[in-house]
């Protein structure tokens, strides 16, 4: 990424959904680490994914896991014919296979 124009086209909020839907038993920490935020940050991200019903949330033991809903709507209402779950889909292909 060029340090002058640093914006991405997924938000954070995004990343963190990818991270969940690619490693549920991902601790905090981790899903922080793949998506490049401080941990405050992704559970912060994580309470507004699972507030909002993205995501949800089981202690096992001493464990969180999270785990995403399926079949959400995107929020923005340019968006919202659309399902998350299309967007995950994109990206558990490989690339050049889509």
């Amino acid at each position: 990424m060029s340090a002058d124009r640093p914006w991405t086209f997924l938000t954070n909020h995004a990343h963190v959904l990818l991270a969940v839907a690619g490693a549920p038993d991902a601790r905090v920490v981790e899903i922080a680490e793949v998506v490049g935020v401080s941990t405050r940050s992704a559970l912060s991200i994580l309470g507004d994914l699972e507030e909002a019903g993205y995501v949800t949330r089981v202690k096992v033991g001493r464990r969180t896991h999270y785990a995403v809903r399926p079949h959400q709507p995107f929020r923005h209402p340019a968006d919202a014919a659309h399902e998350v779950d299309e967007l995950l889909a994109v990206f558990r292909q490989p690339p050049g296979s889509g």
